[in-house]
Formats: structure tokens, C-alpha cells, sequence
């Protein structure tokens, strides 16, 4: 009997290891971000893209605001051509993070995708800081309006 995982069957291990690798060109998680953070291993610029607002009252340690309609030529000019950017939004159930790395990557910057958001640190059992981060997982700290 074939099950449901098996009824198609998996990719080579060429191709397997072509898609990973290729994930992980595009994503990083909390997890890793936490880490390099903790080591002293910062070689990037942590994006929160969320509105003012909600990254006010609770954002990811170390990260800047910059939401996705302020992204332009001018005001990243700041940064080195060679800068990545690892930005995030509220969670996995919003696309302003994607909308953000397509910015981004026109105006000609790496950029990662930290997974899962704000939601995804907090399910980490990380802290936030801001106004208001003593709140665990407040819903306006992880509302996107970005």
C-alpha cells in the first residue's frame, strides 16, 4: 500500500539538494538570526517592514524600521551596494515581507527573508523590545500595516 507521502515520489538527490540550496539562498528563521546576534556574527541589517506603529511597541532586537514604502533610492543610499538586508514583517501570514525583498533586490540589495515574522520569534520564546514589549505577543505588535 502507497501512502500519501510516497504516492509521488520524492525528488533525486540532485534536484533535492539544488531546491535546499536554493531556499536557503532566500530564507533564513529567528533561530539563526538570534544566534548571530548573541555570537557577535551581525553582517547584515536586520529590517523590520512593519508600520511605525505596531514596530514601536514591539520589534526584534537590533532591527531598524523600514517599511516597505519608504525603500527607495535615496534613502538607502546610507547603505553599502554590498549590504544584506534580512528583513521581516508581522508573521507567515503576510506577504509585506515578500513585497519588501522585491524592493529591496530592485533597488540592487541582498536581501533574506527571516521566516515566520515577529510571530515566529515570539513562538521562539523570544523577547521583543519596544514601548510596550512586556506584553508577550501583543496583537498590535504583530499586526503588519505595512
Amino acid at each position: 500500500m502507497t501512502s500519501l507521502i510516497s504516492e509521488i515520489p520524492a525528488a533525486s538527490c540532485a534536484e533535492a539538494q539544488a531546491h535546499f540550496g536554493n531556499r536557503l539562498r532566500f530564507e533564513t528563521d529567528c533561530s539563526d538570526v538570534h544566534r548571530s546576534q548573541q555570537s557577535g556574527d551581525v553582517d547584515y541589517v536586520l529590517v523590520d517592514v512593519r508600520g511605525p506603529e505596531a514596530y514601536a511597541v514591539g520589534h526584534v532586537p537590533g532591527a531598524i524600521n523600514l517599511p516597505t514604502r519608504t525603500m527607495t533610492a535615496e534613502r538607502l543610499a546610507a547603505f553599502s551596494p554590498s549590504t544584506l538586508f534580512v528583513v521581516y514583517c508581522a508573521g507567515p501570514h503576510c506577504n509585506g515581507v515578500h513585497r519588501a525583498a522585491l524592493r529591496l533586490a530592485s533597488l540592487g540589495y541582498a536581501v533574506k527573508e527571516m521566516l515566520g515574522g515577529v510571530t515566529g520569534w515570539l513562538d521562539e520564546g523570544l523577547a521583543l523590545v519596544g514601548d510596550d514589549a512586556t506584553q508577550f505577543a501583543p496583537a498590535s505588535a504583530i499586526s503588519c500595516a505595512c
